[in-house]
Protein backbone atom coordinates (compact mmCIF):
# COMPACT_ATOMS: atom_id res chain seq x y z
CA UNK A 1 0.00 0.00 0.00
CA UNK A 2 1.35 3.46 -1.24
CA UNK A 3 2.34 6.05 1.20
CA UNK A 4 0.04 9.22 1.41
CA UNK A 5 0.91 12.95 2.86
CA UNK A 6 -1.47 15.46 3.54
CA UNK A 7 -0.74 18.95 1.91
CA UNK A 8 -1.64 22.37 1.99
CA UNK A 9 -1.59 24.14 -1.21
CA UNK A 10 -1.86 27.46 -2.58
CA UNK A 11 -0.99 29.56 -5.81
CA UNK A 12 1.60 31.72 -6.87
CA UNK A 13 1.23 33.42 -10.10
CA UNK A 14 0.41 30.17 -11.95
CA UNK A 15 2.26 27.86 -9.74
CA UNK A 16 0.92 25.36 -7.40
CA UNK A 17 2.51 24.66 -4.26
CA UNK A 18 2.09 22.14 -1.45
CA UNK A 19 3.01 22.80 1.98
CA UNK A 20 2.70 19.31 4.46
CA UNK A 21 0.07 20.18 6.90
CA UNK A 22 1.77 19.32 9.99
CA UNK A 23 4.08 22.28 9.53
CA UNK A 24 0.67 24.70 8.89
CA UNK A 25 -0.94 26.33 11.96
CA UNK A 26 -3.26 27.92 9.93
CA UNK A 27 -4.33 29.59 6.80
CA UNK A 28 -5.79 33.37 7.28
CA UNK A 29 -6.94 36.43 4.75
CA UNK A 30 -5.00 39.36 3.88
CA UNK A 31 -3.64 40.86 7.77
CA UNK A 32 -2.40 44.84 7.94
CA UNK A 33 0.98 44.45 8.43
CA UNK A 34 3.61 46.61 10.11
CA UNK A 35 6.67 47.74 7.84
CA UNK A 36 10.19 47.15 9.10
CA UNK A 37 12.94 49.49 7.93
CA UNK A 38 16.14 48.11 6.50
CA UNK A 39 15.54 44.18 6.02
CA UNK A 40 15.31 42.24 2.92
CA UNK A 41 12.93 42.88 0.34
CA UNK A 42 10.93 39.79 1.19
CA UNK A 43 9.79 40.63 4.47
CA UNK A 44 6.76 42.88 3.68
CA UNK A 45 6.52 43.49 7.46
CA UNK A 46 4.90 41.91 10.52
CA UNK A 47 1.48 40.82 11.56
CA UNK A 48 -0.21 40.57 14.81
CA UNK A 49 -2.22 37.15 14.82
CA UNK A 50 -3.98 37.02 18.17
CA UNK A 51 -1.32 39.00 19.86
CA UNK A 52 1.58 36.83 18.15
CA UNK A 53 4.03 39.18 16.62
CA UNK A 54 4.58 37.13 13.21
CA UNK A 55 7.06 37.69 10.32
CA UNK A 56 5.25 37.90 6.80
CA UNK A 57 7.64 36.56 4.22
CA UNK A 58 6.50 37.69 0.10
CA UNK A 59 6.75 34.18 -1.74
CA UNK A 60 6.25 36.03 -5.13
CA UNK A 61 9.70 38.40 -4.36
CA UNK A 62 11.27 34.86 -2.20
CA UNK A 63 10.88 33.04 -5.62
CA UNK A 64 11.88 36.22 -8.04
CA UNK A 65 8.21 36.90 -9.28
CA UNK A 66 7.33 40.22 -10.21
CA UNK A 67 4.96 41.65 -7.25
CA UNK A 68 0.65 41.29 -6.74
CA UNK A 69 -0.75 44.73 -8.03
CA UNK A 70 -2.26 46.44 -5.40
CA UNK A 71 -5.55 45.53 -5.83
CA UNK A 72 -4.34 42.04 -5.41
CA UNK A 73 -3.97 41.39 -1.66
CA UNK A 74 -2.28 38.21 -0.75
CA UNK A 75 -3.28 35.30 1.34
CA UNK A 76 -1.02 34.18 4.59
CA UNK A 77 -0.49 30.65 5.03
CA UNK A 78 1.38 30.50 8.72
CA UNK A 79 3.78 28.08 8.92
CA UNK A 80 5.51 26.55 12.49
CA UNK A 81 9.03 26.68 12.39
CA UNK A 82 11.85 25.97 14.90
CA UNK A 83 12.03 29.94 15.51
CA UNK A 84 8.54 30.15 15.85
CA UNK A 85 5.66 31.17 13.07
CA UNK A 86 6.25 32.68 9.97
CA UNK A 87 3.50 33.97 7.75
CA UNK A 88 4.31 33.28 4.02
CA UNK A 89 2.36 35.77 1.62
CA UNK A 90 0.84 33.44 -1.45
CA UNK A 91 -1.63 34.88 -4.43
CA UNK A 92 -4.51 32.36 -3.53
CA UNK A 93 -5.66 28.74 -1.37
CA UNK A 94 -6.07 25.82 -2.56
CA UNK A 95 -7.37 22.50 -0.84
CA UNK A 96 -5.91 20.05 1.53
CA UNK A 97 -5.15 17.45 -0.63
CA UNK A 98 -3.20 13.89 -0.11
CA UNK A 99 -0.47 12.72 -2.68
CA UNK A 100 0.94 9.03 -2.85
CA UNK A 101 4.90 8.56 -1.78
CA UNK A 102 4.99 7.04 -5.21
CA UNK A 103 4.60 10.02 -7.32
CA UNK A 104 6.89 12.01 -5.50
CA UNK A 105 10.11 13.31 -8.01
CA UNK A 106 13.55 15.44 -7.14
CA UNK A 107 13.15 19.32 -8.58
CA UNK A 108 12.55 19.08 -12.27
CA UNK A 109 15.97 20.28 -14.38
CA UNK A 110 13.61 23.28 -16.04
CA UNK A 111 13.26 24.49 -12.37
CA UNK A 112 16.10 27.51 -12.23
CA UNK A 113 17.60 29.41 -9.70
CA UNK A 114 15.74 30.27 -6.52
CA UNK A 115 13.71 28.04 -7.06
CA UNK A 116 15.57 24.71 -7.36
CA UNK A 117 16.76 25.65 -3.64
CA UNK A 118 13.19 26.40 -2.63
CA UNK A 119 11.70 23.44 -3.90
CA UNK A 120 12.00 19.56 -2.57
CA UNK A 121 10.32 18.21 -5.04
CA UNK A 122 7.23 17.27 -7.12
CA UNK A 123 3.87 15.46 -7.24
CA UNK A 124 2.64 14.27 -10.44
CA UNK A 125 -1.04 14.69 -9.85
CA UNK A 126 -3.64 14.42 -12.58
CA UNK A 127 -4.27 17.79 -13.42
CA UNK A 128 -0.98 19.52 -12.64
CA UNK A 129 2.01 19.28 -10.45
CA UNK A 130 2.49 20.32 -7.26
CA UNK A 131 5.73 21.84 -6.19
CA UNK A 132 6.68 21.39 -2.69
CA UNK A 133 7.72 23.98 -0.61
CA UNK A 134 10.92 23.77 1.82
CA UNK A 135 10.00 25.84 4.34
CA UNK A 136 13.10 25.69 6.38
CA UNK A 137 15.08 27.15 3.25
CA UNK A 138 12.56 29.88 2.12
CA UNK A 139 12.67 31.08 5.70
CA UNK A 140 16.18 30.63 6.46
CA UNK A 141 17.86 32.11 2.95
CA UNK A 142 15.20 35.37 3.27
CA UNK A 143 18.27 37.73 3.40
CA UNK A 144 20.31 35.62 0.37
CA UNK A 145 21.50 38.65 -1.54
CA UNK A 146 18.39 40.01 -1.96
CA UNK A 147 17.88 44.31 -1.82
CA UNK A 148 17.47 45.76 1.07
CA UNK A 149 14.12 48.02 1.59
CA UNK A 150 14.29 51.41 3.47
Amino acid sequence: MAKTQQFCTFFLQDQFFGVPVQQVQEVIRYQEMTRVPLVPSVIRGLINLRGQIVMALDLRRRFGMEDRTDSQLPMNVVVRTDDGAVSFLVDEIGDVLEADEEHFEPPPETLKGQARELVRGVYKLEQRLMLVLDTSRAVASADDGVRKVN
